[in-house]
C-alpha cells in the first residue's frame, strides 16, 4: 500500500501535498516492529473515533464500526452515519478527518518496578489515521451495509444481514443514513507496553496486571506476547 506509516520520526511531514504535525507521544521505545503489526492492529479493532471539525472549527467527533479496503496501492476506510447529525454537517463541510483506533488500556503503578522512585504511567495501544472523507452515493451504501453485515454477524444464514431482511425495512433505513469512504494520508501509532521497562520490572508489571480487571489482563496478555 502506498500509505505513510510512521515507526518513528520526530518532525513534520509532507504528504501528497498535504501538511501534516506529527503529535502523538512519540518515543522510539513504543512503536511497532513493522507496518503490518499497525494494519494488524487497526483490523482487529475497527470501532473507531472519527472526528473532525466544523465551520466554525469546533472539534466533533462519532463512534463508527469500518471497513477496509484497498484499491490501486491506497487504503480507504468505509462506513456510514445518519444524515443531518452535527459531525455529519462537520464532514460536509470539512473532508479532512482523524480516524482514531484503539486497543485495551490500564494504568501502571510505579510500585511494580525496581526502581520505584519515580512516576506511575498508564499502558495502551492506539492508532491515528489522517484521511480524507468522501461521501458516497445511495448503491455504495447498499453494498457497504450488506459488507459490515456479512463481517461483523459472521454467519451466513444470520436473520440480520441485509440480504436476509425486509426490502422495505431496509429502503426505509437507508434514508436516514449516508455511506462514505476515507481515503487514508497517513498512520501513526503508539504501542506503550512498559518496553522501556527492565526485564524484572516488565514480569512484575504482567503479573500485577493479571490481577486486575479484565481490561487488565488484556492488556497483560498482549505484553506476555511481545516478550516472545
Amino acid at each position: 500500500m502506498n500509505i505513510k506509516i510512521l515507526l518513528w520520526t520526530g518532525f513534520p511531514f509532507i504528504i501528497s501535498g498535504l501538511f501534516y504535525l506529527y503529535n502523538m507521544y512519540n518515543v522510539p521505545h513504543f512503536k511497532a516492529a513493522n507496518e503490518k503489526e499497525v494494519i494488524d492492529f487497526m483490523h482487529a479493532h475497527p470501532f473507531i473515533i472519527l472526528c473532525g471539525a466544523d465551520k466554525d472549527n469546533k472539534p466533533v467527533a462519532t463512534h463508527i464500526p469500518v471497513l477496509f479496503e484497498e484499491r490501486d496501492g491506497k487504503l480507504f476506510l468505509l462506513a456510514h452515519v445518519m444524515r443531518k447529525q452535527g459531525h455529519t454537517l462537520a464532514f460536509e463541510h470539512n473532508q479532512n478527518v482523524l480516524a482514531i483506533f484503539y486497543g485495551p488500556h490500564t494504568y501502571v503503578s510505579a510500585s511494580w518496578y525496581t526502581d520505584q522512585k519515580m512516576a506511575s504511567t498508564w499502558n495502551y495501544q492506539a492508532v491515528h489515521v489522517n484521511g480524507i472523507l468522501k461521501f458516497l452515493e445511495k448503491e455504495n451504501l447498499r453494498e457497504i451495509l450488506t459488507k459490515l453485515t456479512d463481517t461483523f454477524e459472521n454467519n451466513p444464514h444470520s436473520p440480520s444481514l441485509v440480504k436476509n431482511m425486509d426490502e422495505d425495512y431496509v429502503e426505509k433505513s437507508m434514508k436516514a443514513i449516508i455511506a462514505f469512504e476515507i481515503e487514508v494520508v497517513s498512520i501513526q501509532h503508539v504501542f506503550k507496553l512498559s518496553q522501556n521497562r527492565d526485564e524484572k520490572s516488565y514480569e512484575n508489571i504482567i503479573t500485577h496486571l493479571n490481577e486486575q480487571d479484565a481490561e487488565a489482563k488484556a492488556v497483560a496478555e498482549i505484553m506476555e506476547k511481545n516478550k516472545k
